[in-house]
Parts: structure tokens; C-alpha cells; sequence
């Protein structure tokens, strides 16, 4: 933070600029390893924050000159804007002494605009559908949700749990035991600091029509939103999210994770507080309602298809050395023309094509642009009117 930038030249950068490639590669190159790009993409607007992925495309890490990354440092890698969590056997008198030796020194950096909230809105809904090269159909459906520490979003985290969190969720039940058209399902509300998205997927049984999953799905959205969730399912899953909370407190990174995540985004490190306050008192309607109010919007929707290996290319190739001059031409068909005279002495000549259903009207007058005015030529155009 303090003296990375006196570290860093030419040569570091290439290298550093190189593993965040082989990075993004690694991420891209996996199955379905986009699906997130293209729902970033799809989901936010462009100009929001969320719109594009953190590692950033391969265009701008190429583009990434020594002066940007000097004045990305400058401007955002400073003290005032970021949040210190140490935990672990230490007390708070050294902990403030070693704070203050290794980071008092660091001048601050300039002062920053933040967004508050800025969640989108889908007029529509959207559907894109890609080929990639995997063996299974899946079907992706997000729609956005309010940020982080809001109460609805608190709510539909629970809902995610009850659609399609585990064996026993709603969606495993209903298309992996039940049906038996996918091999998983999930479901997550992923909230950030200023918007967030509600995911559920589901990967297609080779072979089985990826239509009828996604009518399964929606079939059991529909009946969440209709009747919203039993007081077993909703008492089951705050059980599961809590134990897991504990779970997590039980490890030293857990603790710190927790504690900077509360303070970031919620203003304070007990943040989390607030966040299981919410759980416990909730209540099977308010999960209703809060689905009922999101998952009844219009949703992004990404179908990943396998792509087909039996598309091949010929092992002919015309010669191209010399364009392909035509060695012959074919004679030219024109249809009978039939001629007339109206009563006003106007010749009339038609030609018939019975290809597509349009009548075209052309009138010639000899006179032409001799007939035009001297203040204003062009009247008549080149004979024709």
C-alpha cells in the first residue's frame, strides 16, 4: 500500500500481467466457465460496476499501461479506503501498535464518489443462448435483487435454500428424484455492496430437452410464489444457515471474513448481527413476499448447449490462384410483353412475373427536365414522373 509503486516497472507488470491472463484462461476454459460473464453482461447496464467481470477481459489487461496502474494505486490503494481486519491470538494494544507502524506512515489517498445503491431493472425479458464445448445442457435464470444487509435480500438467501440448496431442496427433488431430467440444480442470492443478482440453474440429463427443465423450474418457482415455503422448510434452513455461520467462526480466516465483510458493507464488523437477527425472526410469509416481489420481474435467461463435434470442415479446397471466371453464361429469360393503347392515347406496355405479389407503376413523359421551370429545376426527373 505505502511502497509498491517504487516496486513496480516494466518487466514486474508483463509478469504479473501474464499470471491474471493464464488466470482468466484457466477460469474461462472450464465448462461452462463464461456463464457469469455473459450474466454480468446481460444482467446489469452498461456504466454499472457489476457489468463486467473483476478480472477484466483479455483487451483490457493487455491495454494496461505502467501509468494506469500507478495511478490506480494512487487513487484507490490508500488507507481512508480500505478496511484492516486482524484476528487471531493478538490483543487490541499491540494490534494498534503494529497497525500504526507498518500503515500510520501512508498518506492518504484522494477523496472518493461511491455509490449507494444501484439496482437494475430488466424492461423484459432476455433470453441468449450459446454453444460451448460440454457435454450437457444447462439452463441459467437470474434476476436482479436489492444489495447487501437489506432485509428482502436477507429473505430470498433463505429462499435459495428452500429452492435449491441441497438434496432436499425443492428443485433436486422435483428434477433430479422425481422427474429425473437433470443430474444437479442450485440456487444462490448473491447480494453485493450496491446490487444483486438471484441465480438458479440446472444441468440437463444428456440428451433430455432443455425446454422441459426450464418449464420444471418455473413450475416450482410459480408454486413458491403462490404458497411460499412451510414452516419446516423455513425452520430447516435457518438451522442449516446457521450452523454454518458457526462453522465458519470456528476457523481464524472464518472470524476475519465475517468481521470485514460487516464492515465494508454494512458499516460496522457485528454487522452480522443484524444479518442473523433478520433470519430468526423471519417469518414463511415474508419469504413469500419477497420472492413474490423479485422473482415475479422479468429475468435474464442463458442456455449453454454442447456444441456439436460432428461439424467438420472438407479436406477440399478450391484452386485459388485465378478469380473463377464464369466459362459460359445462360441465356437470359424476359418475360412476352403485351402491349395497348388507352383512350387517351397513352401507349401501355405490361410484362408479367408471377414471383412475388407487387405491382410496379413507371410513367415516361417525353418532355423531361426541358419541362422544368428555371426557378426550380429538377421538377421532372431524367423523363420520368
Amino acid at each position: 500500500m505505502g511502497h509498491l509503486l517504487g516496486a513496480i516497472d516494466q518487466d514486474r507488470l508483463d509478469e504479473q500481467r501474464g499470471v491474471v491472463q493464464n488466470e482468466k484462461r484457466q477460469g474461462d476454459n472450464q465448462p461452462y466457465g463464461k456463464a457469469f460473464d455473459y450474466i454480468t453482461e446481460n444482467l446489469f447496464p452498461v456504466g454499472h460496476p457489476y457489468s463486467w467481470p473483476t478480472i477484466g477481459s483479455m483487451e483490457d489487461l493487455n491495454a494496461a499501461s505502467l501509468e494506469d496502474v500507478r495511478e490506480w494505486f494512487a487513487t484507490y490503494y490508500g488507507p481512508n479506503n480500505a478496511t484492516l481486519v486482524l484476528a487471531g491470538d493478538i490483543d487490541v494494544a499491540t494490534a494498534r501498535e503494529k497497525t500504526e507502524l507498518y500503515f500510520g506512515h501512508i498518506p492518504p489517498g484522494p477523496p472518493l464518489a461511491r455509490l449507494d445503491t444501484w439496482i437494475p431493472t430488466l424492461t423484459q425479458e432476455r433470453r441468449m443462448i450459446v454453444e460451448e464445448r460440454v457435454s450437457q445442457a444447462r439452463i441459467y435464470k437470474t434476476w436482479p435483487i436489492p444489495q447487501w444487509g437489506d432485509v428482502e435480500s436477507e429473505w430470498l438467501a433463505l429462499v435459495d435454500s428452500i429452492l435449491g440448496n441441497g438434496r432436499t431442496s425443492r428443485f433436486y427433488q422435483r428434477l433430479v428424484y422425481d422427474e429425473q431430467v437433470a443430474t444437479d440444480i442450485g440456487a444462490f442470492a448473491s447480494s453485493d455492496e450496491i446490487a444483486g443478482g438471484f441465480v438458479i440453474w440446472a444441468t440437463a440429463q444428456p440428451g433430455q430437452d432443455l425446454a422441459e427443465v426450464e418449464r420444471l423450474l418455473d413450475e416450482e418457482v410459480e408454486r413458491f410464489l403462490e404458497d411460499g415455503p412451510s414452516r419446516d422448510e423455513l425452520a430447516r434452513v435457518v438451522t442449516e444457515t446457521r450452523a454454518g455461520f458457526i462453522r465458519a467462526i470456528e476457523r481464524v480466516s472464518g472470524k476475519a471474513s465475517i468481521l470485514i465483510e460487516g464492515a465494508v458493507f454494512g458499516g460496522r464488523p457485528d454487522a452480522y448481527k443484524d444479518s442473523l437477527a433478520i433470519m430468526d425472526a423471519a417469518r414463511p410469509d415474508d419469504l413469500r413476499d419477497a420472492a413474490r416481489k423479485w422473482l415475479s420481474q422479468p429475468a435474464f435467461t442463458l442456455e449453454i448447449h454442447p456444441f456439436s463435434d460432428s461439424l467438420t470442415a472438407t479436406t477440399e479446397d478450391a484452386d485459388r490462384s485465378e478469380p473463377p471466371y464464369p466459362a459460359s453464361f445462360p441465356q437470359a429469360e424476359f418475360p412476352e410483353l403485351e402491349t395497348g393503347e388507352l383512350s387517351n392515347g397513352m401507349r401501355l406496355v405490361v410484362a408479367t412475373r408471377d414471383a412475388v405479389p407487387v405491382i410496379h407503376l413507371s410513367l415516361q413523359l417525353n418532355s423531361g427536365y426541358a419541362a422544368d421551370q428555371f426557378s426550380r429545376p429538377g421538377t421532372a426527373g431524367a423523363g420520368h414522373a
